[in-house]
C-alpha cells in the first residue's frame, strides 16, 4: 500500500500566519490559561481573563518548532512530533507531539505537555484533548503554578459547551512543597472531588471539599462556591470573625458583602453574642473619581444587661446603636478634603461592641481642608470630641470636651530670598465652645495643684506671626544667623468663671481675662552663632558645634491671664533647647531677654559607629520669666524653666551598623545637678532578634499635678528560635509603685503561605483591676484571616 505521509526535514522551523494546526496550539495555549485560573482563589491573585487571552493577535506571527512535520491524508491529520514548541504572542506550548485531527476538528497534545503563559503561570498535563473552537476538551494530570507561587493539581480536567470546565480530584494549595521531602503534604491545602469553574457566570463551585492542615482534615463543607478569581468583587458571605468578652460573651460574625456596582458596594454583618444577643451592621462604600465615603450603621437590643456593671453607659442602655461617616476627597492635586464623624445613642456603644473605625478612646468628629504646595501649607479644622467612656454624665470626661470652630493654620516660605533670608508667614485661628469646665481641684490644702485645662463658654484667638532669618558666614567658619520674629493676636472671651482657677494664679494673685477683646503682641530680635569644628583621624570624623542663642524682646503680656488650649504641654530637654519660643502652642507667649548655650556634637567611629550629642542650659537674662508667671494650667512650673539659670539638658546617642542603638536624655538640677527628668533606651535587632528597653524617669512636679516621682521602665523583645517561629513578649513595670501595669507574651508562625498567631496581654489600671485578653489569629495565603479576640475583667 502506498504511504502518502509527508515527512518535512528534521528539527524543522516554520513561521507561517494562519496555519490551522499552529491556530489549534496557540488557541490551546489562550485555553489552558483560562483552565489555569481557578487555582487562584483570591481576587488579589486573578491575572488576564479567559475571554481577554482568547482575544490575541490573529495577526501575531506563529514559530513551529518540531523534529518532524508529519501529513498524514489518509487519516486526515497533522503531526508535529519531538520536542514540539510552538510559540505565539507571547505564549508557548511544548510538547512531545501535537496532532491535529481535521474531520472532527479536534486537537491532541501528548507526553510532558507544559503551557507558559504570558503572566507568568506555568500549566503542565500528561495529554490534552481539545475541539478547534475550543467548546470541549479533555485534559490528564494537569498541574498548575502561578507567578505568585499558587499551586493547583488534579487528576484530570474536562472543558464542556465553551464555557465550563470540570476538575477532577483537585488539590489548590499556596505552600511551595518541602525541598527534603517533597511528596510530605504541604502545610495547607484544600481537597474537593470535584471543582466547576463557570466562565460564563464567573463563579467556582467546590463539591466535597476538605481543609487540610499538615495533612490531617480540619474543616469539611459539603458544596461551596465562591467567585471566579477573574472577578475582584462579587456578591457573597466573607470570612466570619470570632471574639469573646467577659459581658458580651461568645461572638460570631458573619459578614455578607453585596456588590451594587463596580464603584459602590454594602456589607452587612450579623453578630451573635451569647449573652447580649444579636448586632447587626451595615457598611456602604462608595467610590468616585477623585475621593471615597462611607456610611456605617450598627444596633442592638441587649438581652443581659446585668452582665454589666451597676451605674455604667452600658448598664443603662438597652437599645443602643450608632451611625458613623467618614470622606476624603481631592480636589486637585493640592487640595483635598475630608470628613469623619460619628452620633451614638450613648457615649460608649462603638467602643463597647469595637465598631470598626469608630471604637477609640477619643473619637475626634471633624471636617477638614488640607492644602499643600512646595513648603507652604494651609489645614483648617473644625472638631468635636467624644469621650467613649463607661461612667454616665457629668461624672465622666465627655461633658467637658470641647467643640473647636476651627482651627485654622497656614505656613507660607517667600520662595525667593528676601534681603539674602528667609522670610515665613504664620497664621492660626482657633476658636473654642465649652459647656461645662474642664478643672482639676484641689482636695486640701496639701493640694496645691488644682488647674483649669479649659474655661466653660466660648473663647476665639487669631494669630500672625512673621519670621526672617540669615546665614552668615564670617572668617573662621563661624555662622552667624541673625533672626527677627513678630507676633499679634486677638483674643474674643465669653467665658462663665471667677476666682483664681489655678494654683499659680492663686500664688501670684492674677485675675482671669474678662469677657470681651484682648490684644497681645511681641517682637524678637536674635542672633544665633555656631563654630562647626571638624576633627579627623584615620577611619574617624567628629564635629563639634558649640552654639549660643539671644532673643530680646519685651515682656509677655501678662496683666490678666488668658484661656490656655493648646501650649498645656510643655517638656524642656535637649531637643527644645534652642527652640526661639519653648511653648507648645500660641495660646503662651514667651518674652523677656533669653540665652540659650551649648555643644553640638555628631561623630562618625571606626568599626560602623557612629555617635551623636547636645549638652546646654538656658539663661533668662532679663525681663519677666514666662515660665514662672501664673497660667490656667500651671504650664511652666516645675519645668526647668522657671529659674533664671535653667535646669542642664543632655543627649547621647550611639549606633552601630550592626542593628544596635542606644540613646539617654536627661534633665539636670541648675543648683545641685541632682537628675530631675530621664529618658533612657536601648535596641537591637537583626534578623533573629529584636529587643528593645526604656527607662524613664520625672520627678515630683506638685504644681503641675504630680505630687510624687513617676519612675518606670518597659521592655519587648522578638526571637525568631527556628526558621518560621518567633517568640515574643513586653512587659512595664511601675517602679515607683512597685507594681506591673502591663505584660504580654505572644508566639508566631510565618512562612511563605501561612501565618498563625497566639497572644495573651494583661493590663492594670490605677485602682488595680486587671485586665486580660487573648488573641488568635490565623492567615492563609489568598484566603484570608480568621481571628478570635477576647477580654475581660478581675476586680
Amino acid at each position: 500500500m502506498a504511504d502518502d505521509r509527508q515527512t518535512g526535514c528534521r528539527r524543522g522551523c516554520a513561521t507561517v500566519p494562519r496555519a490551522r494546526l499552529l491556530c489549534a496550539g496557540v488557541g490551546l495555549a489562550a485555553l489552558m490559561a483560562g483552565l489555569a485560573v481557578p487555582a487562584a482563589l483570591s481576587p488579589a491573585s486573578a491575572q488576564t481573563s479567559i475571554e481577554d487571552l482568547a482575544a490575541t493577535n490573529p495577526d501575531a506571527p506563529m514559530l513551529l518548532q518540531a523534529d518532524e512535520l508529519i501529513y498524514n491524508n489518509d487519516e486526515g491529520t497533522v503531526s508535529a512530533v519531538g520536542s514540539v514548541r510552538i510559540d505565539y504572542d507571547g505564549s508557548r506550548l511544548v510538547a512531545r507531539q501535537v496532532t491535529y485531527i481535521q474531520q472532527s476538528g479536534r486537537m491532541i497534545a501528548v507526553g510532558d505537555v507544559e503551557i507558559l503563559q504570558p503572566d507568568g503561570t506555568r500549566l503542565t498535563a500528561d495529554e490534552i484533548d481539545i475541539t478547534d473552537d475550543f467548546r470541549d476538551g479533555f485534559l490528564n494530570a494537569l498541574r498548575v503554578v502561578t507567578p505568585d507561587n499558587t499551586r493547583f493539581v488534579a487528576e484530570s480536567a474536562e472543558r464542556r459547551d465553551g464555557n465550563v470546565t470540570v476538575f477532577n480530584q483537585g488539590i489548590y494549595t499556596a505552600c511551595e512543597p518541602c525541598e527534603e521531602q517533597p511528596e510530605k503534604p504541604p502545610l495547607w491545602q484544600i481537597k474537593s472531588q470535584r471543582t466547576v469553574w463557570n466562565s460564563e457566570e464567573k463563579t467556582v463551585r467546590f463539591e466535597q471539599a476538605r481543609f487540610e492542615f499538615l495533612g490531617i482534615p480540619i474543616a469539611y463543607l459539603p458544596v461551596f462556591t465562591t467567585a471566579d478569581p477573574t472577578v475582584k468583587r462579587k456578591t457573597g458571605f466573607l470570612a466570619p470573625s470570632f471574639r469573646f468578652a467577659e459581658e458580651l460573651g461568645f461572638g460570631v460574625s458573619v459578614p455578607y458583602f453585596i456588590n451594587l456596582a463596580p464603584n459602590y458596594d454594602l456589607t452587612l454583618t450579623g453578630t451573635g453574642f451569647t449573652r447580649q444577643g444579636f448586632l447587626a451592621e451595615a457598611e456602604f462604600r462608595h467610590r468616585l473619581e477623585n475621593g471615597v465615603y462611607n456610611l456605617k450603621i450598627a444596633g442592638i437590643q441587649q438581652q443581659r444587661v446585668g452582665a454589666f456593671d451597676a451605674g455604667t453607659e452600658d448598664r443603662l442602655n438597652r437599645d443602643r446603636g450608632m451611625i458613623g461617616t467618614s470622606g476624603a476627597f481631592q480636589i486637585n492635586p493640592r487640595w483635598e478634603f475630608g470628613w469623619n464623624g460619628m452620633l451614638q445613642t450613648d457615649k460608649n456603644f462603638a467602643r463597647t461592641y469595637s465598631i470598626s473605625g469608630f471604637n477609640s478612646e477619643v473619637f475626634r468628629n471633624e471636617a477638614w481642608l488640607t492644602g499643600l504646595s512646595g513648603r507652604n501649607y494651609f489645614d483648617t479644622r473644625l472638631m468635636h470630641f467624644d469621650v467613649q467612656e463607661n461612667r454616665p454624665d457629668p461624672a465622666g470626661r465627655n461633658t467637658q470636651q470641647p467643640t473647636v470652630l476651627p482651627s485654622s493654620d497656614y505656613n507660607y516660605v517667600v520662595s525667593q530670598p528676601v534681603a539674602g533670608g528667609q522670610l515665613s508667614f504664620n497664621i492660626n485661628t482657633r476658636g473654642i465652645v465649652r459647656d461645662k469646665a474642664d478643672t482639676r481641684l484641689a482636695a486640701g490644702p496639701a493640694d496645691d495643684n488644682f488647674a483649669t485645662f479649659g474655661t466653660d463658654g466660648n473663647s476665639w484667638r487669631f494669630t500672625a506671626e512673621t519670621e526672617w532669618k540669615r546665614t552668615y558666614v564670617a572668617p573662621g567658619g563661624l555662622l552667624v544667623t541673625p533672626i527677627l520674629h513678630a507676633q499679634g493676636d486677638s483674643t474674643i472671651l465669653d467665658i462663665n468663671a471667677a476666682g483664681p482657677l489655678s494654683q499659680t494664679m492663686e500664688d501670684t494673685g492674677t485675675a482671669l481675662a474678662g469677657n470681651g477683646t484682648h490684644w497681645r503682641g511681641m517682637a524678637t530680635a536674635g542672633l544665633e552663632t555656631r563654630m562647626p569644628l571638624l576633627v579627623t583621624a584615620q577611619g574617624t570624623s567628629h564635629v563639634f558645634e558649640p552654639m549660643a542663642q539671644v532673643f530680646v524682646r519685651p515682656d509677655a503680656p501678662n496683666n490678666v491671664v488668658l484661656p490656655n488650649e493648646d501650649a498645656q504641654s510643655l517638656v524642656f530637654d535637649a531637643s527644645t533647647l534652642f527652640d526661639r519660643d519653648k511653648f507648645s502652642g500660641y495660646d503662651r507667649i514667651e518674652g523677656g531677654i533669653r540665652a540659650n548655650v551649648g555643644m553640638r556634637y555628631s561623630g562618625t567611629l571606626a568599626r560602623n559607629w557612629s555617635a551623636t550629642g547636645i549638652f546646654g542650659q538656658s539663661f533668662h537674662l532679663a525681663g519677666d520669666n514666662p515660665y514662672d508667671d501664673a497660667d490656667l494650667v500651671n504650664a511652666g512650673a516645675d519645668s526647668g524653666l522657671e529659674t533664671a539659670r535653667s535646669d542642664y539638658v543632655a543627649h547621647v546617642g550611639v549606633q552601630h551598623a550592626s542593628g544596635f542603638a542606644a540613646s539617654a536624655d536627661g534633665r539636670f538640677d541648675e543648683s545641685n545637678f541632682d537628675l530631675r527628668r530621664a529618658d533612657a533606651g536601648v535596641s537591637f535587632s537583626n534578623d533573629t532578634i529584636a529587643l528593645a528597653a526604656n527607662y524613664a524617669l520625672i520627678k515630683a512636679q506638685p504644681t503641675y499635678g504630680f505630687g510624687t516621682e513617676r519612675q518606670e521602665i518597659a521592655g519587648s523583645g522578638s526571637i525568631r528560635f527556628a526558621k518560621y517561629w518567633r517568640v515574643l513578649g513586653s512587659a512595664t513595670y511601675d517602679i515607683s509603685n512597685d507594681r506591673m501595669t502591663d505584660r504580654s507574651i505572644g508566639l508566631a508562625y510565618d512562612d511563605e503561605c501561612f501565618s498563625f498567631g497566639l497572644s495573651y496581654t494583661e493590663t492594670v489600671d490605677t485602682a488595680d483591676a486587671v485586665t486580660r485578653s487573648f488573641g488568635v489569629r490565623f492567615a492563609a495565603r489568598t484566603l484570608g484571616d480568621l481571628g478570635l479576640s477576647s477580654s475581660g475583667l478581675d476586680f
